[in-house]
């Protein structure tokens, strides 16, 4: 089907307070600007260089969300205009990413990106990090930043009990973080598993082969 077919049926499914992340990673800005023009404002990029590259070429109210892991020493190059980050899974990365902030006379949005997964392969910091990094904030420490919500992925399995045990636990942790200070985002599911993401609570998806195709990682 098409991008103009795909991303139809996909926000038919997805309830109106939910939003959508159209994940855009290794697909050529032509696609990005085709999605836009369906209205779609926000994207996600894994990688600092492929997000530096397709940026200047595309409209300038994209909101662009950074979702990948993020290198401490690339976060100068995406704080003049980044949106959001969704991927903070250190202290040191949110201390870079507030210094840049700063330098840019600006505040950066962010996701606390939280290891929900069984797999080693995936990042992201522990529920009690998380816990940690949250008290600082609220302590006043990140000035320049705005932890606006919680990131999770699911372990990539077919055990759909599995999924969704580990939704509803970063479900848990936002509700817990929530009583101490309103944070809105609760960014979980992705194009195989956000039907259970927004069951287990999500209210932000990122969805990006569902819509654009499968992806071509040989360029």
């Amino acid at each position: 089907m098409s991008i103009k077919e795909n991303y139809q049926t996909i926000k038919n499914q997805l309830p109106s307070y939910v939003q959508l992340v159209a994940v855009s990673k290794t697909h050529p800005a032509s696609a990005v600007q085709e999605a836009y023009d369906l209205g779609q404002k926000v994207f996600g990029e894994n990688k600092v260089q492929e997000l530096m590259e397709k940026a200047p070429l595309l409209p300038q109210d994209i909101q662009w969300h950074l979702i990948g892991h993020l290198q401490t020493n690339k976060v100068k190059y995406i704080a003049p205009f980044i949106d959001t980050i969704q991927s903070v899974d250190s202290e040191k990365l949110l201390a870079e990413i507030n210094k840049e902030a700063e330098k840019n006379n600006r505040t950066i949005r962010v996701l606390l990106q939280v290891k929900i997964a069984a797999e080693d392969t995936k990042f992201g910091l522990e529920i009690s990090e998380a816990k940690d990094l949250f008290r600082q904030y609220r302590d006043g420490h990140f000035p320049h930043v705005e932890i606006t919500g919680l990131m999770g992925m699911a372990t990539f399995t077919d055990d759909e009990q599995q999924v969704r045990n580990e939704f509803l636990t970063l479900k848990g942790l936002f509700d817990e973080l929530n009583q101490l200070q309103t944070i809105h985002t609760l960014s979980m599911g992705m194009s195989d598993d956000f039907p259970v993401a927004i069951e287990c609570g999500a209210n932000s998806v990122r969805v990006g082969s569902a819509i654009f195709g499968r992806r071509d990682y040989s360029k």
